[in-house]
């Protein structure tokens, strides 16, 4: 098996969610999020794009089921001895299966959480599944019940995160050397992603962030490519990834001259990730480095250019994306607890004038504050 922790790390964490399962009266969990399946058994697929549910009894029985596609790839990485195959076919319908591996496991009439909020449990899965269990189970909302428990992450889970940040570093020197007047953006990510892939590297959960000229105010990847002019800007937002584990990075570089607003937005920006590094730490909440972003640009009058959230918590993550919980929004009560490894970007996008801003790093939590992972030079980047 391609396991990626020991056996008694798995342990600890299937005796921490039997323990709230415990806390929350329930019986059973429906687990349909493919980084809860990771996360307690190791299994590692993105069949989660089609029906799959992995079963956890209040004694820690486990059966996963899936389909005939990934029953090799369960066996290979994961630690589950149970795992049953629904059939393709016209008239399938796996919830149905479920309910009958559910039976089977004694789940009758029964309390189950189940995993609501998840990629895997698309619209029409969830009105099956709710039609297959009308009479059967009290499925209940368990959606964060892993959640909270994945975002602290354990040691072994630190050393993969550390690996990450070195991935993360090597991906930015690579864009740095590669960014020039005259460079193509898809220059740009293929030396980030050879950096990182050369570096034993894994893909990322979703796609790198690049943008120049007016794109740089994006803060999504689109399609489509262009060459740097020789006074440009461009944004990057990347991942070093380990195991599925992230640790990210944003920047904004500045090619030839810098326009007016560059410098002092830089400055901003680098206030405003100080000021919500020194908020992360033991006793404050997710929604007090909001407030420490807020503030800052707030005070450099940038209130119109900034968002609504500046981070979010990073850990191992499958696609469509790498952003996990907590998020940092306003009043979010999250409590920070040492562990957590947490991503803080300041984003300014000045639509006005086309000026785009950005500058983010990843961050352990420890017992007394907050150590930075990556990114440990906060100067503008200029080329």
């Amino acid at each position: 098996m391609a396991l990626h922790f020991t056996s008694a790390e798995f342990a600890r964490r299937r005796d921490a969610l039997l323990a709230a399962m415990q806390a929350d009266r329930l019986d059973a969990l429906f687990l349909f999020q493919q980084e809860s399946m990771f996360w307690l058994t190791g299994y590692d697929s993105f069949g989660f794009c089609f029906f799959q549910c992995l079963v956890l009894r209040a004694d820690g029985t486990m059966a996963l089921l899936t389909r005939s596609a990934d029953l090799r790839q369960a066996q290979h990485t994961s630690n589950l001895a149970d795992i049953r195959i629904w059939k393709d076919g016209r008239d399938a319908n796996p919830a149905a299966d479920l309910r009958g591996l559910a039976r089977e496991l004694g789940l009758s009439r029964r309390r189950i959480g189940v995993e609501f909020e998840s990629y895997g449990l698309v619209a029409s899965n969830y009105r099956r599944l709710e039609a297959a269990f009308a009479d059967e189970a009290d499925l209940v909302d368990a959606s964060t019940i892993v959640t909270r428990l994945r975002a602290v992450k354990s040691t072994e889970e630190i050393a993969y995160v550390r690996r990450a940040a070195v991935l993360a570093d090597a991906a930015d020197r690579a864009a740095l050397d590669a960014i020039r007047a005259g460079a193509d953006e898809g220059e740009i990510l293929a030396a980030q992603h050879d950096a990182i892939f050369s570096g034993g590297g894994d893909y990322p959960a979703n796609e790198f962030i690049i943008g120049s000229g007016r794109d740089a105010l994006l803060c999504r990847y689109k399609a489509g490519r262009r060459k740097l002019d020789p006074n440009d800007q461009i944004t990057l937002e990347f991942a070093g990834v380990d195991r599925h584990y992230h640790v990210a990075a944003m920047r904004t570089v500045i090619v030839g001259e810098p326009r007016p607003l560059h410098r002092p937005y830089h400055a901003a920006a680098r206030d405003a990730l100080l000021a919500c590094e020194a908020e992360l730490r033991p006793g404050r909440t997710a929604g007090d480095v909001f407030a420490a972003h807020a503030r800052i640009l707030d005070e450099h009058g940038l209130s119109q250019h900034r968002l609504n959230a500046c981070g979010y918590s990073l850990g191992a993550k499958f696609t469509p994306s790498w952003m996990d919980w907590p998020m940092f929004y306003e009043a979010n009560d999250w409590e920070i607890v040492p562990g957590m490894v947490m991503f803080a970007h300041m984003i300014l996008m000045d639509s006005d004038s086309e000026t785009a801003m950005c500058l983010g790093r990843t961050y352990l939590v420890g017992t007394g504050g907050a150590e930075a992972l990556n990114l440990p030079d906060l100067d503008l980047a200029i080329r």
